[in-house]
C-alpha cells in the first residue's frame, strides 16, 4: 500500500528548509539535522550564550563509540566490544515559527544511551537514564520567538560496565519536534485493537485520548477514518464530545470492516487509521496510524494461531546494533536487518533485551515479520555494577509504560517480554516483581499475552513454577529438552524456546514440530552482533581456551553466533534452519573446515563448525574433507567433475543432511536433490584461481539526498573468470566521489580490529562491505575500490530527488 515513510518525511524536511535550523508548520516534524557534538564535559555546555563554534557538525542518529579504536583498555570491556564510551554534549540552534505562539511545543527522543539530561535555553527539563526508551518534554514555557533558542544533551555513559552487550553512545535515535493546539490529541493517546476477526468481517476499536488544555469547556468531534491497501475508505465513524476545562476524555468508536485483508507474515497487509479532532469545520488535530487487522490466541492444545491458524514460531533474537554503523538507528538499516532476516526464513524476532526503533518494528509490520517486544535485560538484581538494576525501582514503571503505549498499534507485536534470565528468578520477590510488570502491561493492552526469557541449568525447573505462572506464554532459555517433562506436570503450559544454540536447530525443530503446546524457538542468534565478545567463537589448539564469553579474548570483540554475519552473508546454519521451517529453498551445500593438522579445532558454546561455501583448500590436496549437503529431497547425489561419487539418503531419519568425505582435488563438487530416481535441482562449488578481480553489488542503486539514506554495497573477491576467491584477505581502499560519504566498513571478522569508519579494510573470506550514506545533495556517488595486487572496480549510486 502506498504510506507516508519516513524517507518521505526525510525528503519533506529537507525540502522545507529545516536542515537550516528553522522550524515551520506542522505537528511532527524531524529534528535530526544542524546538530553540534562534543566528545566531553562542560557543566557551560548546556547556556544558551555557550560558544560551541569548535564543536563538531553532524546529522543525527549518531553514535560516538563505533567512531572509536577498538582496544582492550576500554573499560566496556568484552561485553561492550571494547569500545570507548564517556560523556558527550550535543547542541541545536533553531528559531520558532510566529504562528506556534500559543500551542504546546515538545521536544521527543526516540532513544538516547544513556542518562541523558535534556536543557532549554539554559534550563534541564528533566534525566532519563534508560538509553532506550523513548521520551518528551515540554519546551514551550522556555522558548523565545525573538531570538534563536538552543537545545542542549548531556549524554553520560561514562559509568561501565552497564550492559552485557555493544550498547553504542549518544542520540542514536530520531529526534522529533511536535507542535499541538492546547486542544488535542493525547501523546501516544490513539490505541487501536482488532476485537473481531473473520475473512469476512473485521471490526477495528479505535480508542483515542482528547486533551483540553484551553480554559474553557470544548464541544468537538472525533473522526476516525480506515483507509485500505488501495487508500480506498474501509469504513469510517464520527462520536461528539464535550470536554470541561483542562480535561482529558477517551472515546471508543467501532469501525466494521467488510472482506478485511488480513496481517500475516506471508500477507502483511496494512490499513492507515485517519483520527482527527474537528471543531466544526475546522480540523483542530490528526494522526495517522499504520494498523494490521489480525487475531492472536495462544493455547496448549494449538499452541499459537494466527487468524484461526496454528503458526510454528522460527525465530531468532537480536541486539539493536548495525554492525559497523554501530547503535545509529538510520531507518535503511533497520528496515534491512528485517529484509535480511525473511530472507533468511525467520517469521519471528525477539528484540533482545531492550525495545527496539520505531523504524525496526514499521518494517516488521511493512515486512511481515511477529514481534517479542522486550523491555529490560534484569530487573533488582545486578549482572553489572552499572546497569538497569540501579534504576529498576524509580524507573521500571515508567519504561515499562512507555514501550506498551508507544509500541501497542504495531500488528507484528504478538508478544509483551518483561525481563531477560533475571538474576532473582528463584526467590519469592521474583513472583511479586513479574505479577507487577504484568499487570503494568495488562493495564494498557490485554491483547497480547505476557512473557519473559527464564533460565535454570538443569532440570529442576518445578521450583520456577510460580514464576512461570506470572506469565501467559512461558520462555525457556536452552532448556527446551524439559519441556515435555513439564507439560505432564503442568498441561495447559504454553512454552516456547526463547533462546537456544545453534547447533541445536533439528532437535529444537522436532521438539517443536511434535508438540502443540510448544509454539516455536529462537535462536541465539539471527545476527551477527558487536559485544559480548566471543559467543560463537571457535579455536584452534594453543588459543586462549574458554567456553563462555565473559571471558577476555581480545581481540574478539563481537558475537559470531548469528544465522547470518555483520555484512549480511548468511552462514550454512542458516540454510540449514530455514530449510527445517521453509520449503523455500530445498538444497545447499558447504565445506567444513578441515583441521589444520597438528592443530585441533575447538568448538565452544554457541559455535558450530566453521563450514565455507568452498572447494578452494590449498595445502589440503590429497586429504578427505567433510562436504555436507542440506537437502529436502529424499535422496542426494555428489558429483565430481561431473563424475558420480555417492548416492546418500537425506530425510528426517538423517537430520536432512548428507555428509560425504572427498580427497580435496581442485575441480568442481556438485550436489543434486533426487526425488522418485529424477535428479530436480543441483547446486555447485568451483575451486577458484588467485585473486584477480574486485566485484561490487549495491543492495539500492537509488538513495533520497536526505543525508540519511544508506546504500549496502557488497565487495567480492573473484578470480579472473569471477569466481569467488573465498581465502582472499587483500587490503581494500575505497574512494567516494560526489554527494556521499562512507559511513561504515567491514568485512564481518570480529576479530579484526581496523576502524569500522574509515577508507580501508581487509577482506575475510573474500568479502567486505562499504555502507555509503547520502548528503542533502543530488547527484552521482561513485565509488572506487583498489587494492595493490587487483583490479580495481567502480559502482555508482545515484541520490535523486524523486
Amino acid at each position: 500500500m502506498k504510506r507516508i515513510t519516513i524517507a518521505t518525511l526525510l525528503l519533506a524536511y529537507s525540502v522545507l528548509s529545516f536542515a537550516q535550523s528553522s522550524v515551520g508548520s506542522g505537528r511532527k516534524q524531524l529534528f535530526d539535522y544542524n546538530w553540534k557534538f562534543n566528545l566531553g564535559d562542560d557543566s557551560l555546555a548546556r547556556l544558551r550564550d555557550f560558544n560551541d563554534n569548535a564543536w563538531r557538525n553532524l546529522d543525527l542518529p549518531h553514535d560516538w563509540s563505533i567512531e572509536g579504536s577498538v582496544s582492550p583498555k576500554n573499560p566496556t570491556g568484552g561485553a561492550g566490544g571494547y569500545f570507548p564510551t564517556g560523556i558527550g554534549w550535543y547542541r541545536k540552534t533553531f528559531k520558532v515559527a510566529p504562528e506556534w505562539k500559543g500551542k504546546s511545543i515538545f521536544v521527543y527522543f526516540e532513544g538516547v544511551y544513556m542518562n541523558s539530561e535534556v536543557f532549554i535555553n539554559g534550563k534541564s527539563l528533566g534525566i532519563r537514564p534508560y538509553g532506550y526508551s523513548s521520551f518528551r518534554y515540554d519546551l514551550s514555557p522556555y522558548l523565545d520567538f525573538n531570538k534563536e533558542n538552543v537545545i542542549a544533551v548531556r549524554v553520560d555513559n561514562s559509568q561501565q560496565v552497564n550492559s552485557r552487550w555493544y550498547s553504542g553512545s549518544g542520540i542514536y535515535r530520531h529526534v522529533w519536534l511536535d507542535v499541538t493546539n492546547p486542544l488535542h490529541l493525547a501523546d501516544w493517546g490513539v490505541a487501536i485493537t482488532t476485537p473481531e476477526v473473520s475473512s469476512k468481517q473485521a471490526s477495528v476499536q479505535v480508542m483515542a485520548t482528547i486533551k483540553n488544555e484551553t480554559g474553557f469547556p470544548q464541544r468537538i468531534a472525533v473522526n476516525a477514518r480506515l483507509l485500505s491497501v488501495s487508500f480506498k475508505d474501509a469504513g469510517n465513524n464520527t462520536t461528539k464530545v464535550e470536554l470541561p476545562a483542562h480535561s482529558e476524555k477517551e472515546v471508543t468508536q467501532i469501525i466494521k470492516v467488510s472482506k478485511p485483508l488480513l496481517w500475516t507474515p506471508e500477507t502483511p497487509y496494512l490499513y492507515q487509521a485517519q483520527i482527527q479532532v474537528l471543531k466544526g469545520d475546522e480540523k483542530i488535530d490528526e494522526t495517522k496510524t499504520t494498523l494490521g487487522i489480525r487475531s492472536i490466541k495462544f493455547t496448549s492444545e494449538n499452541g499459537f494461531q494466527l487468524n484461526g491458524k496454528t503458526v510454528k514460531i522460527s525465530g531468532g533474537c537480536v541486539h539493536h546494533d548495525n554492525g559497523c554503523l554501530g547503535a545509529a538507528a538510520f531507518d535503511r538499516a533497520e528496515e534491512r536487518k528485517v529484509e535480511l532476516m525473511k530472507a533468511a526464513g525467520f517469521n519471528a524476532v525477539r528484540t533482545s533485551h531492550n525495545p527496539p526503533s520505531e523504524a525496526f518494528l514499521e518494517a516488521c509490520d511493512r515486512l511481515g515479520l511477529l514481534v517479542i517486544d522486550e523491555a529490560f535485560d534484569g530487573w533488582r538484581v545486578g549482572k553489572n555494577k552499572h546497569d538497569y538494576s540501579v534504576y529498576f525501582d524509580k524507573w521500571s514503571k515508567r519504561d515499562l509504560e512507555t514501550m506498551v503505549l508507544r509500541d501497542r498499534n504495531h500488528p507484528s507485536i504478538f508478544m509483551w517480554s518483561i525481563g531477560n534470565e533475571v538474576v532473582e528468578r528463584n526467590k519469592p520477590e521474583a513472583v511479586v516483581t513479574a505479577k507487577m510488570l504484568a499487570g503494568i502491561v495488562k493495564g494498557i493492552d490485554s491483547t497480547r499475552p505476557v512473557t519473559s526469557a527464564i533460565v535454570k541449568w538443569g532440570n529442576d525447573w518445578e521450583s520456577l513454577d510460580p514464576l512461570m505462572a506470572a506469565h501467559d506464554v512461558c520462555g525457556y532459555n536452552y532448556q527446551l529438552q524439559g519441556a515435555p517433562a513439564d507439560h505432564k506436570r503442568v498441561p495447559s503450559r504454553v512454552i516456547f524456546q526463547t533462546e537456544s544454540y545453534p547447533r541445536d536447530a533439528f532437535a529444537n525443530w522436532k521438539l517443536v514440530q511434535n508438540n502443540n503446546y510448544i509454539i516455536g524457538d529462537f535462536v541465539w542468534t539471527a545476527i551477527d552482533y558487536l559485544g559480548e565478545s566471543g559467543i560463537g567463537r571457535w579455536y584452534y589448539s594453543g588459543d586462549v581456551p574458554g567456553e563462555h564469553w565473559e571471558n577476555d579474548f581480545f581481540p574478539w570483540h563481537g558475537a559470531y553466533c548469528g544465522d547470518i554475519d555483520l555484512t549480511g552473508w548468511r552462514k550454512p546454519i542458516s540454510h540449514y534452519r530455514s530449510m527445517l521451517y521453509n520449503d523455500k529453498e530445498k538444497l545447499y551445500m558447504a565445506v567444513r573446515e578441515p583441521k589444520p593438522e597438528p592443530l585441533e579445532i575447538k568448538e565452544t558454546w554457541w559455535s558450530v563448525w566453521p563450514t565455507w561455501e568452498s572447494w578452494t583448500w590449498p595445502g589440503f590436496e590429497g586429504k578427505k574433507l567433510d562436504v555436507d549437503v542440506y537437502s529436502k529431497y529424499p535422496k542426494v547425489r555428489l558429483y565430481f567433475n561431473d563424475k558420480l561419487l555417492e548416492e546418500k539418503p537425506a530425510t528426517v531419519n538423517q537430520e536432512f543432511k548428507a555428509t560425504f568425505s572427498v580427497p580435496y582435488t581442485p575441480g568442481t563438487l556438485k550436489a543434486v536433490g533426487v526425488e522418485n530416481d529424477k535428479e530436480i535441482e543441483s547446486t555447485t562449488l568451483q575451486t577458484s584461481g588467485s585473486a584477480a578481480k574486485v566485484r561490487l553489488i549495491a543492495d539500492r542503486k537509488q538513495l533520497l539526498p536526505n543525508g540519511q539514506d544508506l546504500s549496502y554495497v557488497s565487495i567480492e573477491i573473484t578470480d579472473k573468470n569471477g569466481i569467488l576467491q573465498p581465502n582472499a584477505s587483500d587490503r581494500l581502499q575505497f574512494k567516494l566521489e560526489g554527494p556521499g560519504v562512507i559511513a561504515g566498513v567491514d568485512n564481518a571478522d570480529v576479530k579484526d580490529t581496523d576502524p569500522y569508519t574509515g577508507n580501508s579494510r581487509k577482506a575475510w573470506h573474500g568479502r567486505a562491505i562499504v555502507v555509503i550514506r547520502s548528503t542533502h545533495n543530488a547527484g552521482d556517488i561513485k565509488l572506487t575500490v583498489s587494492s595493490a595486487s587487483l583490479s580495481e572496480a567502480t559502482i555508482t549510486v545515484k541520490a535523486l530527488t524523486h
